[in-house]
Parts: C-alpha cells; sequence; structure tokens
C-alpha cells in the first residue's frame, strides 16, 4: 500500500479498533521539501483521551500481570512486523520530516529494530530485579508503574516513539501516544504494526492532536499514571505543570545547547569535518547536536579552515532521491525561525563562513536553508547562547582547558558534550567537569543500551538501556515475607 493512501490517517487507535474522533477536526501534514499538504489527520480532544485512558487502564489489569517471556514473544512479533512495512516507514518519514530517504531508511528508520532488539536484552539483564531479596530479608519487586502518556517530537519520529514506548510495553505498562501533528504519518503505521505484532486490545492506543489540548488532557488526567515528554523546553514545563496537581510521575527529554571541544592535540583532519557533519546531520535538527565548536587558540586558523572548506562542500537535495545530502527543515516555522537566528549572527557580527539568510541556489520551493558557519563567535551572542536546531554551527576560541569547561557549562541545558583529544587522561578529566548526560570522545556514538538524557533544563530521567525500562516501573518492599 502506498503511504499517503492510509485510511487510518484521520482516525484513532483505541482499545484495539480504529475509531474516528469524537469531534472531526482536519489538519493538513504538509510535505517540508514541496509546501504542500499531502495527508490530513484529525486532531483530538479530551473526549477522545477520555475513551484512550479508560481502555489503557482496563487493559492494564491483564496486561500487566503477563509473563516477562510473553510479552518478550510479543517485542519479538513487532520486529517482525515491522521489518515487513520497514520501506514504508522510511518514506512516510521522508513525506512528513523531509530526511533524505537514504538517511530515513539508514539511520531513521533502523531505531524501529535496534531499539526493540536491545530492550529484549536489557529486560533479560533486569529480569534477577524484578524479584530480589535483601540481605535483611526484606524483598524488593519492580512492577509497571501502570497507564503512561507518551508525547513525541517530529524531529526523530519513530526513534522517539520507540524510545518510549517500547520499554513501557517490556515493563508491563499499557500507555496512550500522543505523536507531533507535524509528523503523525509514521506514528499511524507503527500502529497497525502494533496491532499485526498481536498486543491485546487497549495496551497501546493513539490520539493525534496538539499539546495544548490533547497533550494537556494526558498529563491533567487523574487516571495516567506517567507521562513521558520529549520536546521543547517550553512544552516540559507545561507537562510538569499539568501533571503537578494529580502528582503523577513525569520524564522529559528536553533541548541542548551542545559544546564540542577541539583541543590542539586532536586529529582535526578528521574530526574537524565530522563535527561540521555531526551538526548538520537530519538538517541540524536533533537535541543533541554538537552546536558550539569550542577550539583552542593555537589550531583555531586551521580549525575555521577546515570547517569553512566542509560547510561550502554539504549538499541539499530531493529527500526523493539517494544520496547523502540534507533535506528541508521541517516546517515554515522552524524555517523562519532558524532564518532570524542566522540573520541574529550576521547583525551581531560573527564571521560567516558559508550559508547565510536566503534560499539556496537552485533551489525555489521547500523549507531549505542554507547550511550555515559562524566564526569568531562570542559568549554574549545569541547564536552561541540559545538552542537553533537548524544546520548552524558556531566556531569560539578558548585559551586553556578551564576556560573549555567553563564554556562548555554555560548554558541552561546539559543533554551532551563532545571532545576530541588524543590524550586519555584530559578526556577523563574533562568529562568528569561536563555537567551533561552524554559525553561523547573523538566521535563515540550513542548505543541502544545505554541511557540517554540531559543535566540541568535538558530533562529528567534516562531514556535506553535497563535504565529506560525502570523508569517504567514502581518499587514495592515487602517486609516480613520469604521466599
Amino acid at each position: 500500500m502506498a503511504v499517503l493512501d492510509n485510511q487510518n490517517f484521520k482516525k484513532f487507535y483505541i482499545n484495539g479498533e480504529w475509531v474516528a474522533p469524537a469531534i472531526p477536526n482536519d489538519f493538513d501534514v504538509i510535505n517540508p521539501a514541496t509546501e504542500t499538504a499531502v495527508a490530513q489527520i484529525s486532531l483530538g480532544s479530551a473526549a477522545d483521551i477520555e475513551k484512550a485512558v479508560k481502555a489503557a487502564r482496563n487493559a492494564f489489569i491483564s496486561y500487566s500481570q503477563t509473563s516477562l517471556a510473553a510479552r518478550t514473544e510479543l517485542l519479538q512479533n513487532l520486529i517482525i512486523e515491522y521489518n515487513k512495512r520497514y520501506d514504508e516507514i522510511a518514506e512516510a518519514m521522508m513525506i512528513e520530516l523531509g530526511v533524505p530517504i537514504t538517511a530515513s531508511k539508514e539511520v531513521q528508520a533502523e531505531t524501529g529494530v535496534g531499539m526493540v532488539q536491545s530492550v529484549i536484552e536489557d529486560m533479560q539483564k533486569l529480569q534477577p530485579k524484578l524479584r530480589e531479596t535483601l540481605p535483611s530479608g526484606d524483598m524488593v519487586w519492580r512492577e509497571p508503574i501502570g497507564v503512561c502518556g507518551l508525547i513525541t517530537p517530529w524531529n526523530w519520529p519513530i526513534n522517539q516513539i520507540v524510545m518510549k514506548a517500547i520499554p513501557a510495553l517490556a515493563a508491563g505498562c499499557t500507555m496512550i501516544l500522543k505523536p507531533s501533528e507535524i509528523t503523525p504519518l509514521s506514528a499511524v503505521i507503527y500502529t497497525e504494526i502494533i496491532h499485526a505484532a498481536g498486543f491485546p486490545a487497549g495496551v497501546f492506543n493513539l490520539v493525534n492532536g496538539d499539546g495544548p489540548t490533547v497533550g494537556a488532557a494526558m498529563s491533567r488526567h487523574p487516571q495516567i499514571d506517567m507521562m513521558s515528554f520529549t520536546g521543547s523546553s517550553r512544552g516540559g514545563i507545561a507537562v510538569l505543570k499539568d501533571s503537578a496537581d494529580t502528582v503523577k510521575k513525569v520524564t522529559l527529554e528536553l533541548g541542548g545547547n551542545s559544546a564540542n571541544i577541539v583541543f590542539a592535540d586532536a586529529d582535526i583532519k578528521t574530526r574537524v569535518p565530522a563535527s561540521v557533519h555531526e551538526c548538520f546531520f537530519n538538517s541540524g535538527q536533533s537535541c543533541d547536536a554538537p552546536v558550539r565548536l569550542l577550539v583552542e587558540e593555537s589550531i583555531y586558523d586551521e580549525v575555521v579552515a577546515l570547517a569553512k572548506q566542509t560547510g561550502e562542500a554539504v549538499l541539499l537535495g530531493d529527500p526523493t532521491q539517494e544520496g547523502d545530502f540534507l533535506g528541508p527543515l521541517v516546517s515554515a516555522v522552524q524555517h523562519q525561525k532558524v532564518g532570524h537566528y542566522i540573520q541574529s549572527g550576521i547583525d551581531e557580527g560573527a564571521k560567516l563562513l558559508c550559508g547565510g539568510v536566503g534560499m539556496p541556489e537552485n533551489i525555489n520551493r521547500g523549507y531549505y536553508i542554507r547550511p550555515t558557519i559562524f566564526a569568531d563567535v562570542t559568549e554574549n551572542m545569541v547564536i552561541y547562547k540559545e538552542e537553533i536546531f537548524g544546520p548552524v554551527l558556531t566556531i569560539t576560541p578558548f585559551k586553556t582547558e578551564a576556560d573549555a569547561i567553563r564554556m562548555a557549562n554555560d548554558t541552561d541545558y546539559g543533554l551532551a558534550g563532545y571532545i576530541q583529544t588524543s590524550d586519555m587522561e584530559r578526556a577523563k578529566r574533562v568529562a568528569a567537569q561536563l555537567r551533561a548526560g552524554g559525553i561523547h570522545l573523538n566521535g563515540g556514538g550513542y548505543n541502544y543500551s545505554s541511557p540517554f538524557g540531559g543535566y540541568k533544563q535538558s530533562g529528567i530521567g534516562r531514556e535506553g538501556g535497563i535504565w529506560g525500562i525502570e523508569d517504567y516501573m514502581e518499587i514495592k518492599t515487602l517486609h516480613g515475607f520469604s521466599e
């Protein structure tokens, strides 16, 4: 079936069935490469959430008592069903997000397999702790937390769904998913895959909608035991506030403004071009992108020249074509926002190495933006201090190791940090002082079984590995019991 022929886009998945919204509210899905509406969804309401919560609450009674073996079998079925529609998932993200089809297949869609496999393995590692006896003789049980509300962003549509839904399913929870209304197509297809895998009715529910309506209804609902949100800091704060009255558990994965420290002993001919590409990947729309390049003074000019050369060679292209290039930004709003940041950098006197404002050459439609690099960026500039969320890299010199650490930490965020050096002792010393949840040394990448999350305003809690599963569990202590 062609992606855009799907008849379920305007429906919600509640209690194992595709149902019409309580109140029809059509919303266009825009292809960012063409600026045209390609599909419609319906935005939900509090009434739809009420139905979904009732279904999830009823399903929790039995699903929470299923064995780990039974849940593992369902997850294995999910991988089989996902692979049947792998190319369709990749195409959906290409259409709704504008990610080039090669990157969509090789990176974005692959998370739907890799994360599930990792959770299956991590759940086996966690199994001995599900029923644990303390030296005191007391017993500790880890149990599913209950009904979970999951809110996911537009920049990594499938990755963020599986980062939340799969650990929750493995733990024995039931859930309601609200994906971003900007990128809902892949979420609908993924829900069809969940259904085909055989998960019981009510365990997984999908309601499309916006944050102020559907997201708030979920956060405020007294029968939802936990909220897991990925998105903007503004959105995360709203979820926290809306959840406060019912004192539910909240986990958040929010923004970032990650520093990439390049020391003079680094392999700069390899690591500087790689760092530019890491910043620009997914058109710069990744919360943990290394967007602030902090460079030791003695190699500053050489690094600036390498970055300029690399940035000028970055290509833009049609997402439907295979190849290594960048696609557009996701929306007109995002395009305008990033353009304003670029103009701000120019106005504040940063040195423009490549890119800039205006449409890229030979492109006359789509939310494309020119990959942009600024040098001589100072710590008081807006482009240094704020999260841009586009293909924009800033370069700033530092004198000493202490200066680099201070500058890297001088942000409200703390999601990731990057270090380029050949000195392992320095790497460990600097990593110990960076206030960030994930530190990448010389291109070291994220692994599915590792925890992902941030310090400060980058969030609360961790996704991935056994830590991500444990977030969906409650701990019960049994006194006076024995095996």
